[in-house]
């Protein structure tokens, strides 16, 4: 007979494959395929809740920590094929992260007994053709809020049978201007429906939506409780001044070799820049800025994905949605103002489980605000010396 911490360790060792957590054989073959074999924390967590239980969910956790499939999975094995309606909504911010959920749904489904049928709307795309593609089956849309309030406004888009809504990424959601159109959109899907909410912060907005829209019995868990940023991530700072900033940075990229990051500037002049700055000294740098084309965006984002760009140097903004494994580093060239920006700009290494570091170059003055993040963010800086 076993005892009880023999059972605990027997179940926890269980817990660690997805067909333990409830995950149908045939989903399990694609991710066996797509070399996802032990499920993250937030999998480990999310999966079991969202597959047995009909509730609303907050999961707080970090860009980078396998969400897509933690909601992704759950969604699909709710989806009853034989019914010609759209009964899920995903909703993220930005046109990249729509492709991108979409396309890893899709591999999911590789090897399902049912044709589950998904479709992807946002802007940057002439409305037409994703109006075209909804007049086909289709079971779960995912969409960015923008353009999803203009297919409602066309009455050319019908929500009335989603059972689940999921707000990916609701933090950024809120802090890129969408409000209205998630409070218009969380009308009109209705009430008989669960929301899934995740996120990497809880700003008062997000609270507000939760207190709104959400039963006060929604099932909440938070991956790495005791930081809100991800535990991967070394935080450095530099201490510089602005006349020698430029060729600080210059030194620090050198000694990371081949390694590829993320430069984040606070405004679209001084990406302009820097991007200036950094590519006549000879580096491999591309600009992602506000005033961009999205033609160009896709263009930046190929090259940056594909490695024939090294450094991205972006605004904040601009930012949002860009998911690329194996970045070594994140440097803030200056500060963001809002702490949750810190946030989402050094999430943007260490996914996956991989490490990675996040470097703010900083004028004397801005010590104070290194200690702020360090207090509220609950992470522990050191100080590099070049």
């Amino acid at each position: 007979m076993l005892n009880k911490r023999t059972f605990a360790a027997s179940e926890e060792k269980n817990m660690s494959t997805f067909t333990h957590l409830g995950v149908k054989k045939e989903f399990v073959k694609s991710l066996k395929e797509l070399k996802i074999t032990t499920p993250t924390e937030i999998q480990e967590k999310a999966i079991p809740i969202l597959l047995k239980s009909k509730t609303d969910f907050i999961g707080l956790a970090q860009t980078g920590t396998g969400k897509t499939a933690a909601f992704g999975l759950p969604v699909l094995q709710k989806i009853d094929a034989k019914k010609p309606v759209i009964q899920a909504l995903i909703l993220s911010p930005t046109r990249e992260l729509v492709q991108q959920i979409k396309k890893q749904l899709f591999k999911f489904t590789k090897y399902s007994d049912d044709n589950i049928f998904l479709e992807a709307v946002f802007g940057g795309e002439k409305i037409d053709k994703q109006l075209k593609n909804l007049e086909r089956t289709t079971h779960v849309v995912v969409a960015t809020p923008g353009r999803l309030i203009d297919l409602i406004k066309r009455g050319t888009v019908d929500l009335k049978n989603v059972n689940t809504v999921v707000l990916d990424e609701a933090d950024e959601m809120l802090s890129m201007g969408f409000k209205k159109e998630l409070d218009a959109i969380l009308t009109y899907t209705g009430t008989e429906k669960n929301t899934w909410l995740f996120s990497a912060t809880m700003p008062e907005g997000i609270q507000r939506i939760v207190k709104t829209y959400m039963s006060d019995n929604a099932a909440r868990i938070a991956v790495n409780e005791n930081t809100l940023v991800n535990a991967n991530i070394s935080h450095l700072y530099i201490k510089t001044t602005v006349r020698q900033k430029t060729a600080d940075l210059i030194e620090f990229i050198v000694t990371k070799g081949e390694g590829r990051g993320i430069i984040f500037c606070k405004t679209k002049l001084g990406t302009q820049a820097l991007t200036k700055e950094l590519s006549e000294e000879g580096f491999s740098v591309a600009a992602l800025e506000g005033d961009m084309t999205q033609k160009d965006r896709d263009k930046v984002m190929r090259a940056f994905k594909n490695e024939t760009v090294q450094i991205l140097i972006s605004t904040d903004v601009s930012a949002r949605g860009i998911d690329v494994n194996d970045l070594e580093y994140v440097i803030h060239h200056q500060l963001p103002d809002q702490l949750e920006y810190y946030t989402h700009r050094s999430g943007r290494t260490a996914r996956a489980g991989k490490k990675g570091i996040s470097v703010a170059f900083i004028l004397p003055v801005e010590l104070e605000r290194i200690f702020q993040i360090q207090k509220t963010l609950g992470v522990k800086f050191k100080e590099e010396k070049l």
